[in-house]
């Protein structure tokens, strides 16, 4: 086992990899930008180093300061977390070139996998299910249209680097398609730095359906059951369950057996999450894989009783898994709200200083979080300020409990999205488990 591992992290995920990483008996060191001198994170860890200004691309981002603070602190190993550089392939091959374990895949694998033309090539390869696609990354306007054709309308030009909704574009007819094709590329270019592009079949109203899956060194690998993530905003997920209300066990049993044959082929090791569309004849397929550990982990870690943040380190230190597929099973029902730092109307961030915080409490409810009374969120990062976890017997007896528990709730001094889970918790449709990657455009 490791002695002392960086966090190359802040914010709650840091904190929640730090007591891991306490229980396991290792030392841990973080790292923080001058924004986040009084974060509690720093206070935590047995060791902080600052790592530079604010701005995440002279801080969190830069790999040289990463390196160095390891180096000197002699840290063997460092925890990404996820977001800035938990799925940066340079990231990771920096530190394999410098003897440092990154407690992640491969960074050959990370690249296989962070290409969305290589990843969907490979998992047709193995046989996993993908919408019809044009195969290939698309050169130009006359490409995009003969494929279009053959594919039929309405489709959407993804790019093949990165994610969140950036150089995306839904097209319904030939006529827009040149203009969306150019845009799509345009985007790509600017968020990524790759223009690289393709066409999939518009897959209309499905639902967003991920496996988590954990690989050890040895060739075991086992998945813990799937997430529901269909409430999102502009492709960003706001609150997740697990189990999904439309997955039965004959359905889970296919999608797990899929995604772990996908984890085989590509010769994957630590977590990871496979990203499914489910469409309305129940049908799965394959979208993306997430090379890290997932914000909202913590549905799967209380339905099935498994840490996945100690599963990473002990993985990545070569132990051996001792999950076994036949003994994984989900009990009860969990559901997580991310608690985000905006106007629950607008989502306008919401920076500033807490005033007043009450946590709530009682049978069943988790926290994951960093903040504090009288905490200073800088504007400068990602405005979650808390995951607020439930787990019951019953979905319903979930849903009452997160309703009880987002009540309690209470955070002073700036704005957060606490009354629009409320509003979700009260609504019909989610109580009835009728929801889609559309919900929130029209529930908002």
């Amino acid at each position: 086992m490791f002695n002392k591992i960086l966090i190359a992290n802040r914010g709650e995920i840091a904190v929640r990899i730090i007591r891991a990483c306490k229980e396991l008996g290792i030392r841990t060191l973080a790292v923080y930008s001058e924004a986040d001198k009084d974060a509690l994170h720093t206070r935590f860890a047995d060791g902080a180093i600052c790592i530079g200004p604010p701005k995440s691309s002279e801080s969190y981002l830069n790999i040289t300061s990463l390196i160095s603070a390891m180096e000197v602190a002699d840290a063997e190993a460092v925890h990404p977390g996820y977001g800035f550089l938990a799925e940066n392939a340079e990231f990771a091959e920096a530190c394999e070139t410098c003897g440092i374990k990154f407690i992640g895949p491969t960074s050959a694998t990370m690249r296989l996998m962070g290409n969305k033309v290589q990843a969907k090539k490979t998992a047709e390869e193995l046989k996993v299910p993908v919408l019809p696609w044009s195969n290939r990354a698309l050169s130009d306007e006359k490409d995009a249209i003969e494929v279009s054709k053959k594919i039929g309308f309405p489709v959407l030009i993804k790019a093949a680097s990165g994610g969140g909704g950036r150089g995306m574009k839904l097209v319904h007819t030939q006529a827009s398609l040149a203009s969306a094709f150019n845009m799509a590329k345009t985007e790509a270019l600017s968020a990524f730095g790759d223009a690289e592009v393709f066409i999939e079949r518009y897959c209309e109203l499905p639902r967003h359906i991920e496996i988590q899956v954990v690989a050890d060194q040895h060739g075991n690998v086992v998945h813990l059951g799937e997430r529901e993530c269909s409430i999102q905003r502009r492709h960003q997920k706001i609150l997740e369950e697990s189990p999904s209300p439309q997955v039965d066990a004959r359905l889970r049993q296919k999608m797990g057996e899929a995604a772990v044959r996908l984890v085989k082929g590509i010769n994957y090791t630590n977590v990871g999450t496979i990203e499914f569309l489910l469409d309305k004849g129940k049908n799965f397929h394959f979208m993306e894989m997430n090379t890290r550990v997932q914000v909202e982990h913590p549905v799967t870690e209380l339905v099935t009783g498994v840490d996945l943040v100690k599963e990473q380190i002990r993985i990545a230190a070569g132990q051996r898994l001792t999950l076994k597929q036949k003994n994984i099973a989900l009990t009860g029902h969990s559901i997580e709200c991310r608690i985000n730092a905006e106007d629950p109307r607008t989502f306008v961030p919401s920076p500033g200083k807490i005033t007043e915080l009450v946590w709530p409490g009682g049978p069943g409810v988790r926290i994951d979080s960093h903040i504090y009374c009288g905490y200073n969120v800088p504007p400068y990062y990602d405005n979650l300020l808390a995951k607020l976890i439930v787990h019951a017997e019953t979905r319903a007896e979930a849903i009452a409990r997160m309703t009880r528990a987002l009540e309690e709730f209470h955070i002073g001094g700036i704005k957060t999205n606490i009354p629009l889970h409320l509003r979700i918790m009260k609504d019909h449709d989610f109580i009835a488990g009728k929801t889609d990657i559309n919900f929130l455009s029209r529930f908002t």
